[in-house]
């Protein structure tokens, strides 16, 4: 049985095909089209599909779109239907919704296009797409895929993307993002292959939603950039945590209340995007961090008494907050603390496809977990090396890429490096990454001119799983496990001079760790870096630069290798490298 989840309403369209159980594949839509989280998030783009991604899913598994048994959507317009549709089944739509003033807080004059364009999903499926991707997308009627078409509720697709993706037979539940089509968090319970939704807090109280107004305040592209404000956040002061606790309001049932922020009233005019940054600037990035922190700890603890489970597993765009979910895993009630790797809205796709496939094998039982997010393409040695004879590219062919490849890093060069199938979700893991030797200090300030950002974001380690205690500090008990880059952990003192490229001005780094048995290739290279410094540690960040997503194809690396100043690409078993 293949079922089809689709993410389509907000940002970070994507699509996973789920069969049996077992998750095939998955991508977002943007590595496809170049598109910046595939769209910006307006009421008028609910109506594009992710069909570059929808594309891939069914190649990857061999099948086109008429062998697919379930489509899972994961939002669900007939919770907010009744209040935009009349009586003849028709709705009213103004002629120019920007100039018309809002009914209520939580709605907006566009909502009647917005949800008629998500109604019309199936049709929109059956005879929308490109042109050039009719092989696999022609056949089905709009009646057929109408027929086997289920829409999820937002936040029901990101808690089973946490419970039927995390490595727990049982376990608390917690989603929190901007918003979904009321709820904007969500706690729950998964035990005994069931699960049970505790708590919900409605629109407009969101915490998602205040992180964004932060963000747009500070002069930074809300929906996309909430990650540069949590690094901010650790140059400033936490001086307006009373502002802030005094917004949030958490209460014993484990709610929250969000107040209007009046920033501009409270705290002057805006910063201008791209305008300097003051201190007043770096200290509102640490008193919302430090108070969300605060509060999620609070509503966590919470949960545990309300559930009484040992482990806690999360997704939604704020548990992508990775200081946050430090925080949570040191000082938390819970002895795990697992977070799905794409735990943004792309995420719902893959938990829209586990639930529907989940309800239609009912008591049957689990035998897949999320423990890589290879999910993505892939490309073979002889298409790399077609693409790259046709480009006319000099490139030599190493005995071992790994070893090789170790060597040029200890000479402190930048590789881009392109491995395997690409990582499902925000983070490069050693697929499509940027790799450094983290032992020169001034490595980050190279980074991040090649990316072009901002010389105040870190950049992050990978380290060996079995080596990671000796580098990073935890105070629980047990070998450090972050496969995904989704928590910091301090750097100790003893070895801080070693890495200071990936030491933030804080003195903790956002750590990935690898097993080989996890992606044997990038394993063996840190071992090989290892050799030849007495550092199992590397830098890795993503591979594209400012404004571009990360890349997927051979053709996307190697455009981005020449038009920026990387040293060498690493592409499956071939090196290029750049004269001085």
């Amino acid at each position: 049985m293949y079922t089809l989840g689709i993410n389509a309403v907000y940002h970070d369209c994507s699509a996973t095909l789920v069969r049996d159980g077992v998750v095939l594949a998955a991508a977002e839509e943007e590595r496809f089209t170049h598109v910046k989280h595939g769209k910006r998030p307006l009421p008028f783009t609910t109506w594009q599909l992710p069909f570059h991604a929808i594309d891939y899913c069914l190649a990857h598994a061999g099948i086109d779109i008429t062998q697919v048994d379930h489509f899972a959507y994961s939002y669900d317009p007939a919770l907010l239907l009744q209040d935009h549709v009349r009586e003849d089944g028709n709705i009213l739509l103004p002629l120019e919704p920007s100039r018309s003033r809002s009914p209520t807080a939580t709605s907006s004059p566009w909502d009647p296009l917005f949800l008629a364009y998500i109604v019309n999903a199936p049709r929109q499926l059956a005879d929308g797409s490109p042109h050039h991707l009719q092989e696999r997308l022609r056949g089905a009627t709009a009646a057929d895929i109408a027929q086997r078409w289920h829409f999820v509720e937002h936040h029901l697709a990101h808690e089973a993307s946490a419970f039927l993706a995390s490595p727990f037979d049982e376990a608390a539940v917690l989603t929190m993002d901007g918003r979904g089509e009321n709820a904007t968090t969500s706690y729950g319970h998964y035990a005994d292959g069931r699960y049970r939704r505790i708590k919900q807090v409605d629109l407009p109280h969101s915490l998602g939603l205040l992180y964004e107004e932060v963000t747009r305040y500070l002069g930074f592209l809300h929906s996309s950039d909430e990650y540069k404000v949590m690094a901010l956040a650790s140059f400033g002061q936490p001086r307006y945590v009373d502002f802030f606790e005094e917004v949030m309001r958490v209460g014993d049932d484990g709610g929250y209340t969000v107040s209007p922020l009046a920033l501009a009233e409270r705290f002057g005019p805006p910063r201008r995007r791209g305008g300097p940054l003051e201190e007043r600037h770096y200290d509102l990035a640490r008193s919302l961090q430090f108070a969300l922190e605060q509060t999620v700890e609070r509503m966590a603890r919470w949960l545990h008494r309300e559930t009484g489970a040992a482990n806690l597993c999360m997704a939604g765009g704020v548990a992508l907050n990775c200081v946050m979910n430090a925080r949570l895993r040191e000082n938390g009630p819970f002895q795990q603390v697992w977070v799905q790797p794409a735990a943004g809205d792309a995420g719902t796709s893959l938990g829209a496809a586990l639930w529907i496939d989940s309800q239609q094998r009912a008591g049957r039982s689990r035998h897949w977990h999320m423990d890589h997010a290879f999910l993505g393409p892939e490309f073979g040695d002889d298409e790399i090396e077609a693409f790259l004879q046709r480009s006319k590219l000099a490139y030599r062919r190493p005995d071992d890429i790994a070893e090789a490849t170790a060597e040029l890093l200890a000479q402190d060069k930048i590789v881009g490096w392109f491995q395997g199938r690409m990582e499902f979700g925000p983070r490069a893991l050693g697929a499509r990454s940027i790799l450094a030797s983290p032992i020169d200090p001034g490595m980050q300030a190279r980074l991040n001119e090649i990316k072009d950002r901002e010389d105040f974001r870190p950049v992050a380690p990978v380290v060996m799983e079995e080596r990671a205690r000796d580098w990073f500090a935890t105070s629980r008990p047990g070998p450090i496990v972050a496969p995904f880059m989704l928590f910091v952990f301090d750097v100790l003192e003893d070895k801080a001079d070693r890495i200071p490229a990936v030491r933030h001005t804080d003195g903790t780094a956002r750590v990935q760790t690898v097993r080989r048995d996890q992606h044997p290739l990038y394993y063996d290279l840190l071992a090989a870096f290892e050799r030849r410094t007495g550092v199992p540690v590397l830098v890795n960040t993503s591979f594209n630069t400012r404004g571009e997503p990360v890349v997927c194809t051979p053709r996307d690396a190697i455009e981005c290798f020449w038009t920026s100043p990387l040293d060498v690409l690493a592409i499956g078993s071939f090196l290029l490298e750049k004269s001085a």
